[in-house]
């Protein structure tokens, strides 16, 4: 019976319901057996044969692509005996196979074009960490056919993927191996641990942070390069505060600017992290948790002496500019009680103000704040369009904040600027806003 009305469907008789709910097995697992079919046809001659058929059209084959695809994701949820050794067939010759192929053109849409390489993209112990099935990884590395170590087209191991997507078991059975290297990287100079700290993967940062990854003493920071760190303490160690050859960022930024504070907090708990480094536009862990929003994380960071709360970046952004600009308000008062922090700081680019940039974007509870201080000028022009804050706030129609920049008796109300010499009135007028047109004719 269809219950439009509530976009239900259900069966008539409620006995029958009932005794379909008390037999939960009575149709046999459903994932598993989703496992088992897109295994069995994956597993047929003839899509093998596909693999050598460059270029065949796959476009009418949509269950090709669906269980190249899922066929992990069927199986991670539900296990059987036949689906393990459909998976084991598979992956034997996953280097060749055409689901390889599929997987890996889903998978590379999320990674950085540096990943988009040649040659064979995922070999069966990268594709078993990457879907997350520990004991079918277990069988592969007991059958000694694949390096736990052995790099992907992308530059990564079964560890990265597998730390990169949270899979804890996989993690700690790679982890176990004698041979594996933890602090192996990436084609983008990023590490499992660094993954892992972006992504939110508590529990596996701390595997990562163990005793038996750690160097005697915590030097890390005193000797530098993980290589000498690995020479010295053997190539297990995992150096936490590792940046990424790209952009510079730690493990610690990455945590700060997604907000998880549960391994910020981790993270900053060693001695070998330096909480204030700066990335390769000098963005600090600080930085981006203020520019994301993330008070919490935030004010992890400002508890430490060695974090320093007013560092620009390349274009001289403060933390306070990115708060005070994005309508953290939390984030601006927590920056505001520090007496290290100088509020009228402008950026080097456009040499707008945390108040230019609040007024701008029409954050009046940060403008209030920002105009109760001393150390405030609320009438200073930036340097792009020599526009005042009240000239901003006119032009994009913030009436409440044109209010309060007309009370301060050290506001022009009609200082042009130096682009067009157009006026707040005439910008207001200009973009028809008539409230504020009648505030600044008053």
């Amino acid at each position: 019976m269809v219950d439009k009305g509530a976009s239900t469907v259900r069966l008539i008789h409620f006995t029958l319901q009932e005794y379909l709910g008390t037999h939960s097995d009575l149709f046999g697992k459903a994932h598993a057996t989703m496992a088992e079919t897109c295994l069995t046809y994956l597993n047929f001659q003839h899509v093998k044969d596909l693999s050598a058929c460059a270029s065949l059209d796959r476009r009418g084959m949509p269950f090709l692509e669906y269980s190249s695809l899922y066929w992990g994701t069927h199986m991670r949820m539900e296990r059987s005996d036949r689906a393990k050794t459909l998976a084991l067939e598979l992956l034997g010759r996953c280097d060749s196979h055409t689901a390889a192929k599929y997987l890996w053109k889903s998978v590379k849409k999320g990674l950085p074009n540096y990943c988009y390489a040649t040659g064979k993209p995922f070999p069966g112990l990268h594709c078993i960490s990457y879907f997350g099935i520990a004991d079918v990884a277990d069988t592969l590395i007991q059958m000694n056919r694949w390096d736990v170590n052995q790099r992907d087209s992308a530059g990564m191991t079964p560890l990265i993927w597998a730390a990169r997507y949270g899979h804890e078991d996989v993690v700690l059975l790679l982890l176990q191996q004698k041979h594996i290297k933890p602090d192996q990287r990436d084609r983008e100079g990023r590490t499992a641990l660094s993954w892992a700290a972006e992504n939110g993967h508590e529990g596996v940062v701390r595997f990562f942070l163990g005793p038996q990854f750690v160097n005697p003493g915590s030097m890390g920071r005193l000797w530098g390069a993980p290589l000498i760190m690995g020479q010295i303490f053997g190539p297990r160690y995992v150096n936490p505060d590792a940046p990424d050859m790209s952009y510079g960022l730690t493990p610690l930024s990455w945590a700060a600017k997604n907000g998880h504070e549960g391994i910020v907090k981790l993270l900053l708990e060693r001695k070998d992290v330096t909480p204030d480094t700066p990335d390769t536009q000098y963005r600090t862990p600080l930085s981006w948790a203020a520019g994301n929003g993330h008070e919490g994380t935030v004010k992890l960071l400002l508890e430490r002496k060695d974090v320093t709360p007013d560092t620009p970046t390349l274009y001289g952004q403060t933390p306070l500019w990115w708060a005070a600009g994005k309508s953290y308000e939390g984030i601006v008062k927590l920056l505001l009680e520090r007496n290290d922090v100088t509020p009228d700081t402008p950026d080097t680019l456009y040499g707008q103000t945390p108040l230019s940039r609040a007024a701008e974007n029409g954050h009046e509870g940060i403008v209030k704040l920002l105009l109760e201080r001393k150390d405030v000028t609320p009438n200073t022009p930036d340097r792009q369009y020599g526009q005042t804050p009240l000239s901003r706030a006119a032009e994009n129609g913030h009436a409440g904040i044109v209010k309060l920049l007309l009370e301060r008796k050290d506001v022009t109300p009609d200082t042009p600027d130096t682009r067009d010499g157009l006026t707040p009135l005439i910008l207001a007028a200009k973009n028809r806003h008539a409230s504020i047109v009648e505030l600044l004719q008053a």
